[in-house]
């Protein structure tokens, strides 16, 4: 069961350190009009401020996106294959559904449909092993234990925490500290720093959550193999040696739903 109470993506506290070195204030999306205002709400040009995530200004534009249809791939089979593993008395039963991906999958037109259409399996096969090794085969909706854990960054002004709210990890990808769930209920429309429990209440805003994390922070990975999600997602609290076991169980599902949608896994496996 520890193996669901990971922190995450320590990586994104090493961005957020770069994004504040490098610029002068936290903006609102008030840049100049020549500057970027990145997913975290800072001007700036580069990759950093202007590529995944960018909300206003000169942004990069997105990768083409292929003609694979994601719901034809993610079948009512495959995905009921995951969560009938689930007990019955899970309260994620009766709580993640195909539907509520589907509906969350119509804000995120470029999950599943950048490059071939053998990327894309993996890039499917990859998300559902990460969820699946985060969920308990879509058993859990919060983090085991995750209340008694501190999951805030006093450091970050951007997005404070609020008084007497839990920033722990919550939905399919169980999203965790303030500094994600600020930015990813501005992109969604939720308040992720004073409702953060709205997560674990509202199945489609759940999986839009792992769907915000996924595209901003592991699909730009995708290229370099499965074993940099696994680092995009978890960092040194898995990788280098941090918990083996952990990285085996992801590959493992991983392989496994690669097979089902008839994909070879690829190189690059570990982290």
């Amino acid at each position: 069961m520890v193996s669901f109470n990971m922190k995450k993506s320590l990586l994104t506290i090493i961005f957020i350190a770069g994004v504040l070195a490098r610029s002068g204030k936290a903006q609102n999306c008030g840049c100049a009009a020549d500057l970027c205002c990145s997913q975290f709400g800072f001007c700036g040009t580069g990759d950093d401020y202007c590529g995944t995530g960018c909300q206003q200004g000169p942004c990069n534009p997105p990768p083409a996106t292929n003609d694979v249809s994601v719901p034809d791939v993610v079948t009512t089979e495959f995905f009921n294959g995951i969560i009938d593993q689930a007990a019955a008395s899970c309260v994620g039963k009766n709580f993640y559904s195909r539907s509520a991906f589907l509906d969350a999958l119509g804000s995120y037109s470029q999950f599943g449909r950048i490059g071939s259409e053998e990327d894309s399996r993996r890039e499917i096969a990859a998300f559902f092993a990460h969820v699946t090794h985060e969920t308990g085969h879509f058993c859990y909706i919060e983090e085991i234990d995750g209340a008694s854990k501190d999951y805030c960054d006093e450091t970050n002004t951007q997005f404070p925490c609020s008084p007497n709210k839990g920033y722990y990890g919550r939905g399919p990808i169980q999203l965790s500290w303030n500094f994600n769930y600020g930015p990813a209920g501005n992109s969604i429309g939720f308040d992720g720093l004073n409702s953060p429990e709205t997560v674990a209440n509202d199945p489609v805003i759940s999986f839009k959550t792992a769907l915000w994390f996924w595209t901003n922070n592991v699909q730009p990975v995708m290229s370099q193999g499965f074993g940099a999600t696994i680092r995009a997602i978890n960092g040194a609290l898995e990788c280098d040696g941090g918990n083996p076991a952990t990285v085996q169980a992801r590959i493992r599902y991983y392989r496994d739903y690669c097979s089902q949608l008839g994909v070879a896994p690829g190189d690059n496996l570990e982290c």
